[in-house]
């Protein structure tokens, strides 16, 4: 039996009035964006990146827009000190961009992290201690003042050393495991850092308070970070940054809540990779902001590019209903979904509507590089009718009439089902064309001639053929088709009517196949259909006719 009993709360809720954030509805400016995959994201990994992996993921930051990036933990890593002095030794660091490196407050790894970072056009030192009561009570053993002391001794010998070393500078200081930290302590120990550092307008400091274990609901964690934003000195020279990890699942909603309640920066990893259940996703939070039309200044226009790079070199899987990245995030398999969508598409391109108000998908897919007959419906035996018509229309430019698509619905439906499978657009065109295309079995017209007679009526003249028999018929009728048509009733004896036909080109150019559809209304009620694709629309006309014909004659043969 599982045991509640043991677990209580380990948090601590700020003071009361911190919940301003609640007023807000939506996030209107992207926060400054740190990516932490080369040290956090790295070292949760089951085999770490090498320096080759490790440049190339690196590469792949800069291309997204990654304007500071933490590149890993120099002191504790030969391989993180290689490729930190690589960056800087080849000049691989744009002038935009800075490099932020971690390091514990320890003498000896302070001045390493120095050492390492040394001739870095633009570094971030990120300096720390833990100050939770767990940590204080069960791991350092000390007190609260003591704790605070460590933050004080570490900021002081962070200021000396960079002054004593060439470089341009920042700073970061974070009180790890601040979720389980009394607010009213933490900010003690932050403004007492900062009251060392002395920052400025010009030259600001981040203050990072990490959710380095969830142990809150997200309205906590908000009311935490706005009563940090209201209360810190030198609060107009500090970036008040977040590093929310996902141990109960809601790191996204802890960094959406966090930046309304005053967060100007973020620290985040690709598909919220990280130690234990991850940090925080940059995708999700960057993608969640652009659906809501505010601009990320992150680049995920390539999706599947960003995806390829990630599995193979960290070599985790992004998983399927991952958001905005996953294989399946815009697959819709539901017919009742698929008609909508489809309908909403079709809404769109008619009105020339730029604004994506698509039902069931929150954004156009074509805007991070996934394309819409690949990923948007897909057909298994759930789908239905409009999703079976839309893959057509996608794929082939073949528009169906609403009975005849609804048929066809049925018959993929049947396929997927037997097969156990989702199936493929070709897979869909080929149910398309074994059941209505250019069918010539029973019935077949080898040839055609027309005249027009006096009393506006058309006169065909067709040889057919069926079951080993031919013949020549002619019939009259208003129209070629309906002479046609006329004509196989005479020599089959078979009573129809022609109830459906619609016509359309399969393409633009001059040399475009016509594709027409018929349906058919037998004596006994029931109705077949057939299709028929020629370059001349008499033809295809012809053929599709012909097609809905043996479709009706083999149903009631049977």
């Amino acid at each position: 039996m599982m045991n509640a009993a043991k677990y209580a709360p380990g948090y601590f809720p700020a003071p009361a009035g911190n919940d301003d954030w609640v007023k807000k509805d939506h996030i209107e400016k992207a926060p400054k964006w740190c990516s932490v995959d080369l040290r956090d994201g790295n070292q949760a990994l089951i085999i770490p990146m090498s320096l080759e992996e490790k440049m190339e993921f690196y590469e792949m930051l800069l291309k997204i827009g990654f304007k500071e990036i933490e590149v890993g933990f120099p002191a504790a890593s030969e391989t993180e000190y290689e490729f930190l002095r690589k960056l800087i030794d080849e000049k691989r660091i744009p002038e935009d961009v800075t490099v932020q490196v971690l390091t514990q407050c320890r003498d000896h790894i302070i001045r390493k992290t120095f050492e390492a970072v040394k001739g870095a056009p633009a570094a971030v030192i990120h300096f720390y201690n833990s100050t939770s009561v767990a940590q204080r009570e069960q791991v350092f053993k000390k007190s609260k003042e003591e704790i605070k002391q460590i933050a004080v001794d570490g900021a002081k010998l962070v200021k000396q050393l960079s002054e004593e070393y060439e470089g341009n500078f920042r700073f970061q200081y974070s009180p790890e495991s601040f979720t389980g930290t009394e607010p009213e302590y933490a900010l003690e120990v932050c403004n007492a850092v900062l009251d060392v550092m002395q920052p400025t307008p010009d030259k600001p400091m981040i203050i990072n308070l990490p959710s380095t274990v969830q142990m809150s609901m997200p309205h906590v964690y908000a009311s935490q970070i706005e009563y940090f934003s209201k209360n810190l000195k030198y609060r107009d020279s500090v970036v008040l940054s977040l590093h929310p990890h996902n141990d109960r699942g809601t790191g996204v909603a802890d960094a959406e809540l966090g930046v309304l309640a005053g967060a100007d920066r973020i620290e985040c990893c690709l598909f919220g990779n990280g130690e234990r259940t991850g940090n925080v996703d940059a995708v999700t939070l960057a993608m969640n902001m652009y659906s809501h039309g505010v601009d990320p200044h992150l680049d995920f226009s390539n999706m599947p590019e960003i995806v390829e790079v990630f599995e193979r070199v960290t070599r985790m899987q992004v998983h399927q209903r991952s958001p905005y990245g996953g294989e399946l995030v815009f697959a819709a398999f539901s017919g009742s979904h698929q008609d909508a969508i489809a309908k909403g598409m079709a809404y769109r391109a008619e009105r020339g509507d730029e604004r994506w108000t698509v039902p069931y998908i929150v954004i156009d897919p074509h805007d991070i590089g996934r394309t819409y007959d690949a990923d948007i419906i897909r057909i298994n035996s759930q789908s239905g009718k409009g999703g079976v018509g839309y893959v057509l229309e996608q794929k082939y430019s073949i528009v169906l009439p609403p009975k005849m698509r609804e048929e066809l619905g049925y018959a993929v439906k049947d396929v997927s089902d037997v097969s156990h499978r989702e199936l493929k657009p070709e897979e869909v065109y080929e149910v398309f064309r074994n059941k209505y295309l250019n069918l010539t079995a029973p019935l077949n017209i080898l040839s055609t001639h027309f005249i027009q007679e006096e009393n506006d009526q058309i006169a065909a003249t067709a040889k057919l053929f069926l079951n080993g028999e031919e013949r020549r018929v002619s019939a009259e009728g208003n129209g070629r088709l309906d002479a046609v048509a006329s004509a196989i009733a005479d020599f089959t004896g078979k009573q129809f009517v022609l109830e459906t036909y619609t016509e359309h080109a399969l393409d633009n150019k001059s040399s475009a196949m016509a594709a027409c559809y018929v349906g058919l209304r037998w004596k006994n009620g029931t109705a077949s259909w057939g299709a028929g694709f020629d370059t001349d629309i008499i033809r295809a006309g012809i053929k599709a006719l012909v097609s809905a014909f043996n479709n009706g004659y083999v149903k009631e043969e049977a």
